[in-house]
């Protein structure tokens, strides 16, 4: 977690190119202080709230590398987190031997894939705004307690997210909430239980709530930086994770009644607008990457790939009408992968037929989307008992995604058990290598004290070598295994840590 207040601010400065900050290009702090030069004016907080963004989409120049192996994108490791543990992924031949051994949960803290220190760097970033952004006032007339509000709204959401992501991964990590601002700070922090780190989580997202912009004016900024509907999508999958689902269901009606968002109906244009493009009205929120600031996906997925869609989704997920082969659900075929060859296309097609150039690779990664909210929805009124309303949304999403009739269920509304398999079936479809089938599967397997374990047993059997299934199931039965262990660096340098049960 410990990257120096020199090195963070030299790496923030690299991102920063939407404002002019050569105040910040000149900073020599003392050991490390960067109060007296920087924080001066409405525009240095608007650089370093850019600065956080610019720090999720790319890891920072010279960014120190705990392990002395690979240190990836935010974006690359949310994928890694939600997928390569789950069912619809098997290796391609550029895989490392890391991220196999997570795929056969065969994992050791040695693995790079364990370091959190890409989300610690975002969390500091964060941390620094929120801490000095507001003496700013004292030295800029012209900033208003509404702007910096607005700034500080931000860099709360994005802390909570990052928070939220590794509370989801590790359990229990150490939470700071102050800024690392001179080499002499404490790094010998200890870790906060999960249900803590949710309840901080909570108190930020309902700070940053009442501080959020609802619109700033154009498209690409409200799918591309923080607004108060972001901050509701997130809400409902907290919540969600702290089985609140009455507070769930109320984020998510937030964004619902809110009149901003829709689902497109499926037509030819339908990938393009949604993933090829972006910013369309089915988004929430997406990481915008650009023809100047590409995505790491089509090495990943498609020249070097080091990941495959597995062969059985095509069937098994989005289903095939063999009377009737181009009747097709839509999120399938040329959205979600291609057939026979089995590449991840969501990250690298330009259309229903071709691929992206290198040169072009500028799809975005998708944090929240409508559907999402809509799922989050339906999941929670099916726990508050309220399964034909859920199953309204279901069917509603289905019919706008043209799935097929093979994929459908018969569910008796009023039983959970068989109302969460379908919302988990068609989150499955929908959300497809966006990084989160393995935190659904989690999310409801350890609901009322892992009453659903099965549904992470299933998925192993999916998904695991047959050599090897039994071994990853019986690692499966310890709740532990469901996290992933600290990296050994992390547990070298902070002398407070102890290492996750399952791994000791």
């Amino acid at each position: 977690m410990r990257t120096t207040i020199k090195s963070t601010i030299a790496i923030l400065l690299i991102f920063v190119t939407a404002t002019s900050c050569d105040n910040y290009l000149d900073l020599k702090p003392e050991d490390g202080i960067v109060r007296e030069e920087f924080w001066k004016t409405k525009e240095d907080i608007q650089a370093a709230v850019i600065g956080i963004y610019s720090s999720l989409l790319k890891r920072p120049p010279g960014a120190q590398i705990p392990t002395g192996g690979t240190d990836y994108n935010i974006s690359e490791y949310l994928f890694m987190y939600g997928e390569i543990r789950a069912d619809m992924i098997t290796p391609g031949g550029n895989i490392t031997e890391e991220q196999r051994d997570i795929t056969t949960s065969n994992i050791l803290s040695s693995n790079d894939l364990t370091s959190w220190s890409a989300f610690y760097r975002v969390i500091n970033y964060c941390n620094t705004v929120i801490e000095l952004a507001p003496a700013v006032r004292n030295s800029d007339p012209t900033l208003t307690q509404t702007q910096l509000n607005n700034f500080l709204s931000e860099a709360l959401a994005i802390r909570a997210y990052m928070y939220f992501t590794l509370a989801r991964t590790f359990k229990d990590v150490p939470l700071k909430l102050t800024a690392t601002l001179s080499d002499k700070d404490n790094f010998q922090i200890a870790k906060t239980p999960q249900n803590e780190i949710f309840a901080q989580v909570i108190k930020d997202l309902i700070l940053a709530e009442e501080y959020a912009v609802v619109d700033y004016g154009n498209a690409a900024s409200n799918k591309g930086r923080i607004t108060v509907y972001t901050i509701n999508a997130m809400q409902a999958d907290v919540y969600l994770w702290m089985d609140k689902y009455a507070e769930a269901l109320a984020a998510a009606t937030k964004v619902t009644d809110s009149g901003k968002f829709e689902l497109i109906p499926a037509s030819n244009s339908w990938f393009n607008n949604v993933f090829a493009v972006g910013n369309t009205t089915e988004s929430i929120f997406e990481f915008q990457y650009t023809k100047q600031n590409l995505n790491p996906f089509y090495d990943m997925f498609f020249q070097r790939p080091e990941f495959l869609a597995a062969p059985h989704v095509i069937e098994d997920v989005f289903g095939i009408d063999f009377n009737n082969p181009l009747n097709r659900d839509v999120r399938g075929e040329r959205c979600a992968l291609v057939p026979g060859l089995n590449f991840i296309y969501k990250y690298t097609g330009l259309n229903n037929n071709d691929f992206k150039t290198p040169q072009e690779s500028d799809t975005h990664w998708f944090v929240y989307r409508y559907s999402d909210v809509l799922l989050l929805k339906a999941e929670a009124l099916t726990q508050l008992g309220e399964g034909d309303k859920a199953l309204i949304i279901i069917d509603d999403i289905r019919t706008k995604r043209k799935a097929i009739s093979s994929t459908s269920q018969t569910v008796t509304t009023t039983s959970k058990s068989e109302m969460t398999d379908y919302i988990l079936a068609e989150r499955a479809r929908e959300f497809a290598y966006e990084g989160k089938r393995w935190f659904d599967v989690l999310r409801n397997a350890r609901r009322n004290n892992y009453e659903r374990l099965d549904l992470l047993i299933s998925m192993a059997l999916i998904s695991a070598p047959a050599d090897q299934q039994q071994s990853i199931i019986a690692k499966l039965e310890d709740p532990n295994s469901h996290y992933l262990p600290i990296n050994e660096y992390e547990l070298y340098t902070n002398k407070a840590l102890v290492q996750n049960p399952f791994y000791k």
